[in-house]
């Protein structure tokens, strides 16, 4: 049986050469660039909460970094280094090395290194600290959104929420759907290149993890304001499953890892440029609003004849 130094010598250490000092001591060893400041994050993926017992464990190690990572992208920031801690409930030196392989394709796609962790035996938990970089000043915050503008998200929010109700049996997808958003689910990728675009251009960002409900209201609520969707202009709910399901996924679902985020209405057209240049669909959902006798963080979502729609479910809350 391996011990707990010889799994971190076998399967997590990997040459870090941005860092002064990597994996081996009590602690790693880094330094931003001249100029720069250090954005860090940190999340925790816990079985039978965030993933399915059972779930692809190459895909579950691309998965925890990229949750992390997309964190990193909602601030706007590089990502630069890495640490990883998990609880596994046995030396699964198959299942170790499969998650590794997921989780260093996942490092190595956005350029991040792997700098130190810890592991020990309990049940399965995985816990990232992820350390990005830019410049200083120029950080997303959710705190910086402006009266009317106009609030933007990336990509296809709700798929992955679509993916779990497929999993647990409450809705049946097409085969070609319910893979396109298994993938979705099971590995997000997360929108850092989007992210570094976005400085000085977007107000306010966040990432797409609890509901685009829910995220988008941490903006509201940071920033002072309420907003108002237009139902119309949503991302398009897929062909072949259940409308109203797929509109509550979209709404509330959660997981995605899209970013949503808030421009100045005077350069929207600099946003229809980003999306054509990183192909990557940004779609134009509502504005935000000040001084409306609404209390802040309040959201409506409108129909095409301005009549409100019900919204029933915000997100997801651990502890709601």
């Amino acid at each position: 049986m391996p011990s707990e130094f010889d799994l971190i010598a076998r399967y997590f250490s990997r040459a870090t050469p941005s860092a002064i000092l990597g994996p081996g001591d009590d602690c790693a060893l880094v330094a931003p660039a001249a100029g720069m400041e250090l954005a860090l994050t940190t999340d925790m993926l816990v079985e039978g909460t965030h993933f399915l017992a059972g779930t692809d464990p190459e895909q579950l190690g691309w998965k925890t970094l990229a949750v992390n990572l997309s964190d990193l992208a909602a601030m706007g920031a590089t990502p630069r280094w890495i640490l990883l801690a998990g609880a596994l409930p046995e030396a699964d030196e198959d299942w170790i090395g499969r998650f590794a392989e997921g989780f260093f394709a996942c490092a190595k796609r956005y350029r991040a290194e792997v700098i130190g962790g810890d592991t020990t035996r309990g049940p399965r938990n995985l816990c990232v600290t992820a350390m990005g970089e830019l410049p200083a000043g120029t950080a997303l915050r959710r705190d910086g959104a402006g009266n009317n503008d106009d609030i933007w998200v990336s990509g296809q929010p709700g798929l992955a929420a679509l993916g779990l109700a497929h999993l647990q049996g409450r809705t049946a997808l097409p085969e070609t759907l319910a893979r396109r958003c298994i993938a979705a689910l099971q590995k997000p990728l997360p929108r850092v290149e989007l992210g570094l675009r976005l400085r000085g251009l977007a107000t306010a960002a966040i990432d797409v993890s609890d509901g685009l409900l829910a995220d988008l209201g941490h903006i509201l609520e940071r920033s002072g304001l309420v907003a108002d969707l237009i139902e119309g202009q949503l991302p398009c709910i897929p062909h072949g499953c259940d409308p109203t399901l797929a509109r509550e996924c979209q709404l509330s679902g959660g997981d995605d890892y899209e970013l949503c985020f808030t421009v100045p209405a005077a350069r929207r057209q600099s946003v229809v440029m980003l999306a054509a240049e990183l192909d990557l669909p940004l779609w134009r959902i509502g504005h935000v609003l000040a001084d409306t006798g609404r209390t802040v963080g309040d959201i409506r979502l409108l129909d095409a004849g301005e009549q409100l729609t019900p919204l029933t479910h915000r997100g997801f809350d651990h502890f709601g």
